[in-house]
């Protein structure tokens, strides 16, 4: 029997024990350090086979860091683990951000609730920086996220946040491009969010959709004027445009942000071309549904806010759409299930917990990240001796777990055929032993251990 993680003694010590030492006990301190920290503590693991470039990944809280665990040592990848746990960045002063956003690696990382609640001087309080998903983003350079879901690909600016309203404090600092509001909005990191999107759009020839809000928001009139700038010289078309030009709106500012661009920011845009429509944010929830029903191949580019309500209707609209479907079918007595109805029209969108999300970053490659809502909960009720709670709730489902660590080590090693051939193999033998009714999770995990051989093992 191959040897095992003990992992509900993990989950054990991260309740009241001291889940960094276990940690410590389990995986080696790499001697691989971030850009400049010589300090940071990475810890390594896996099978070292086929020069396969490891993947970074956050070790954050519950199920996100439990599930980890549970895959890493199931497939045997070569990895890099930052401590993130919340009383470990809370003790830290949020030090492990800077390590995990400077790594040059492929990294995957996990959104866990705001309002993890952590040790402090023997009281309870909101742990530092709450999920770490804003001060992260700040210190990884990162400017979007893109989520592919079915015909429909979210491009989000971020991090950009709530609107200035105030017209006599608005302004973009000439030296940083930081746009005034709460968080300074990053313009630099703005430009090329929207070149991003166009380069999307040129690239795979799908229609380009322009979601902001510049007749209410400054933060989007700029958006949208660096969106005008950057159209100019090249081949696209605007088949449906604001009434004005929010370029010549926010000249000055959109300028400021241009003159801290590198020079060559638009070269070889002259040849890039498409199809572009500017619609105000709040239209495009409605357009977004059109585009889904009808198979309508679109890239969205959005805003911060208004991206992450988009996204939000892309995980939700496919489960609202097929129970409208199914009532249709009741209704005539087609006798039907509207899921494999569902299928055989050809859509693929099931219920958003399969939809990635990649966070690209000024410098270093593109971190994966997926949020875990209910994990806390879940781990809980693990912990208390049921997770099913008497057969009234499902087993923790672990496959977001394996199908980003697919994605992400296949984008870490392009061209590795063997690993991504592997990569699917065990995929599909996750599948399997998940087929029917879920199991629990640690029968599951002995399961995925005598069913799978961990890369590189003979």
């Amino acid at each position: 029997m191959t040897e095992r993680l003990d992992l509900l003694k993990i989950a054990q010590e991260e309740q009241s024990g001291d889940l960094f030492k276990l940690l410590d006990s389990i995986y080696k301190r790499s001697k691989i350090k971030p850009r400049g920290i010589s300090d940071a503590i990475i810890w390594e693991g896996g099978n070292q086979y086929g020069n396969v470039k490891p993947v970074a990944h956050a070790f954050t809280d519950m199920f996100a860091l439990n599930g980890t665990l549970m895959a890493l040592d199931v497939l045997g990848l070569p990895f890099l683990g930052v401590p993130m746990m919340a009383q470990f960045r809370h003790d830290t002063k949020l030090a492990s951000l800077d390590w995990f956003g400077k790594l040059d690696y492929t990294s995957l990382k996990w959104s866990t609730a705001g309002d993890f609640m952590v040790n402090e001087k023997g009281k309870k309080v909101v742990v530092a920086g709450k999920s770490a998903n804003a001060p992260l983003r700040t210190a990884a350079g990162v400017y979007c996220n893109v989520r592919p879901y079915g015909t429909i690909t979210s491009v989000r600016f971020m991090p950009g946040l709530p609107y200035s309203q105030d017209k006599k404090k608005f302004r973009v600092d000439a030296g940083t491009g930081n746009i005034h509001s709460e968080m300074n909005t990053p313009g630099v990191r703005m430009a090329y969010a929207a070149r991003l999107f166009l380069k999307m759009v040129h690239e795979t020839r799908q229609l380009g959709r322009v979601a902001t809000k510049p007749t209410q928001a400054q933060e989007d009139t700029v958006n949208a004027g660096i969106i005008r700038w950057l159209l100019q010289g090249t081949k696209f078309e605007l088949k449906r445009r604001y009434s004005v030009d929010a370029y010549e709106e926010e000249k000055a500012n959109v300028d400021a942000i241009v003159a801290l661009l590198p020079k060559d920011f638009k070269a070889g845009m002259e040849n890039w071309g498409g199809e572009i429509y500017e619609h105000i944010s709040d239209t495009n929830f409605g357009l977004l549904l059109h585009d889904m029903m009808q198979q309508r191949k679109v890239i969205v580019y959005a805003t911060d806010l208004d991206g992450d309500r988009l996204t939000d209707l892309m995980a939700d609209a496919p489960d609202a759409l097929r129970a409208w479907g199914q009532l249709v079918l009741d209704h005539v007595k087609a006798g039907t299930d509207m899921k494999k109805v569902w299928a055989d029209m050809g859509f693929t969108m099931k219920n958003g917990k399969d939809m990635t999300s990649v966070m690209y970053r000024m410098q270093g490659e593109p971190i994966y990240e997926q949020t875990l809502g209910s994990a806390d909960a879940m781990l809980l009720r693990l912990l208390a001796g049921d997770e099913t709670v008497g057969g009234e709730k499902q087993p923790y489902d672990p496959r977001i777990h394996f199908v980003l660590i697919n994605e992400a080590y296949k984008a870490a090693n392009p061209g590795n055929t063997e690993l991504a051939r592997w990569l699917d193999a065990q995929l599909e033998a996750f599948d399997k032993i998940y087929a029917g009714k879920r199991p629990r999770y640690l029968e599951a995990y002995n399961k995925l251990k005598d069913a799978i051989k961990p890369w590189g093992s003979k």
